[in-house]
């Protein structure tokens, strides 16, 4: 087993390199300094190790390491289970929360990207028994795609964002031209004038429509520009919370918010960044539709 000990250090060593690079606290500030990332940096290291004394397991054919180290990686599954339960705890907290799809494609991620660093650790292992530096080059290979799989869709691919007016016709919140809410108090609908945003997001093909649609990628736009840009708004204030509506007629969605900061340029920019979750994809144009 000496022999394969060089190999097992280089495919850990880029088997955690890949999770450092999947490992980002961004404006959502998940997971936090510095616990949450020891957290996942500590899970990535495992999944190094077990990645990378796989292939060794294999080629001396100790099927009873093989079977411990399936054992320990369905493990893995735990790490969904844990982040799910941090992340709702958390949200029902939030002035603007996530919703769960949101907070399920979020441990979705965190687990999917384990798996990805077992198969880094193991790819780069397997080259490198027949050489070091084949080893290392299969290692920058991974990484390269790995760091071209960190992020999934964004909402700029499925759909325009424009700046929509604000307006009431008596108690009745439009943006744009689609109804949103009726508000009663007049002292309310003073601030809304002077605070809130409207945003339409028009959707560019059939797909985008339903996509759109979805009543978690409609909350995930809201937290992301409450997050990134703040949000004038405090609990027990109904009236103020931001809320989305739909036109029927061609799945337009209209977005209503207070952000503490109405530059439209920078609220454009975080809703074009919006990832789009995994939960949320339609393709009914790809269905048999009999046509």
């Amino acid at each position: 087993m000496d022999n394969y000990l060089l190999p097992v250090v280089v495919g850990i060593v880029f088997g955690f390199v890949a999770r450092t690079l999947l490992l980002r606290t961004d404006f959502r500030q998940y997971p936090t300094y510095p616990t949450g990332r020891i957290i996942h940096l500590s899970f990535g290291f495992i999944a190094a190790f077990i990645g990378a004394v796989a292939i060794p397991a294999v080629l001396e054919s100790d099927w009873t390491a093989v079977t411990f180290l399936g054992l320990a990686a369905t493990q893995f599954r735990e790490v969904r289970k844990m982040e799910r339960e941090s992340l709702q705890n958390i949200d029902n907290f939030e002035l603007v929360e996530r919703g769960t799809p949101f907070i399920e494609g979020m441990a979705q991620a965190f687990e999917s990207r384990n798996y990805l660093v077992m198969f880094t650790a193991l790819i780069t292992t397997l080259c490198a028994v027949f050489s070091f530096w084949l080893g290392i080059i299969g290692g920058i290979v991974m990484l390269v795609m790995v760091k071209f799989n960190m992020s999934g869709q964004l909402l700029n691919a499925i759909a325009d964002v424009t700046e929509a007016e604000i307006r009431f016709e008596g108690p009745t919140l439009f943006v744009g031209d689609i109804l949103i809410k009726n508000v009663g108090l007049e002292d309310t609908r003073k601030i809304i004038t002077e605070k809130a945003v409207g945003a339409i997001v028009t959707p560019k093909n059939q797909n985008s429509i339903v996509t759109l649609s979805y009543l978690g990628q409609r909350q995930a736009m809201l937290h992301h520009v409450a997050t990134v840009l703040g949000s004038y708004l405090d609990s027990g204030e109904p009236a103020l919370i931001p809320l989305t509506k739909r036109d029927m007629e061609d799945g337009r969605i209209a977005l209503f918010f207070l952000p503490r900061e109405k530059d439209f340029h920078q609220i454009k920019a975080v809703l074009d960044n919006v990832p789009v979750l995994d939960s949320a994809i339609r393709m009914p144009k790809e269905a048999d539709k009999g046509k």
